[in-house]
């Protein structure tokens, strides 16, 4: 299961399992069944991943704009502050910039919050996916008898890219 999380050790796993399986299958006179699945494509045309994705920005919109907010905010203080630095008190002045160091120290602490807990939500719901999209190419790969089923190959002919089948299964659930 630790390689189904981590792509790459995936892709390590099935070229060693594809070729322990080639020169198994040498041996024997019968021919292999062997699927292609471009993950590229299931991300961008996969309706999970897009409902995922905008689940994400509804449930981080008003974070987003409130930040938007803050940011307006803060470069609104700045030039005042710039505008009419030459003619306050020396007291109005320090006063307005401490408050502006304040308002940014804020801001900059929110921003890196809101980039944590969406970084967590993102992986969170890729991994939700993810399984969802493993157990889909398992169905396919069991109910028509692959012997290998192979993610992002550097080579790969249209009579084993079995893509399509996933997105039709996936985009019906």
């Amino acid at each position: 299961m630790k390689y189904l999380a981590n792509p790459t050790k995936l892709l390590k796993l099935a070229v060693l399992s594809g070729a322990a399986f080639c020169a198994a299958g040498s041996a024997q006179a019968q021919e292999a069944k062997i699927g292609y699945i471009n993950s590229q494509r299931i991300v961008n045309e996969a309706v999970p991943y897009k409902l995922a994705s905008a689940k994400i920005k509804a449930d981080f919109g008003k974070r987003v704009q409130d930040l938007q907010d803050m940011d307006a905010r803060l470069k609104g203080m700045q030039a005042k502050l710039e505008k009419d630095a030459p003619i306050m008190s020396e007291a109005d002045r320090n006063k307005g910039q401490h408050d502006l160091v304040e308002l940014n120290k804020e801001f900059q602490r929110k921003q890196r919050e809101l980039q944590e807990d969406l970084t967590q939500r993102q992986n969170e719901e890729r991994e939700n996916v993810f399984v969802r999209v493993n157990k889909v190419i398992m169905q396919i790969a069991d109910a028509e008898k692959y012997d290998l089923v192979i993610q992002d190959a550097l080579y790969h002919s249209a009579r084993v890219d079995i893509t399509d089948k996933v997105l039709n299964v996936l985009n019906k659930q």
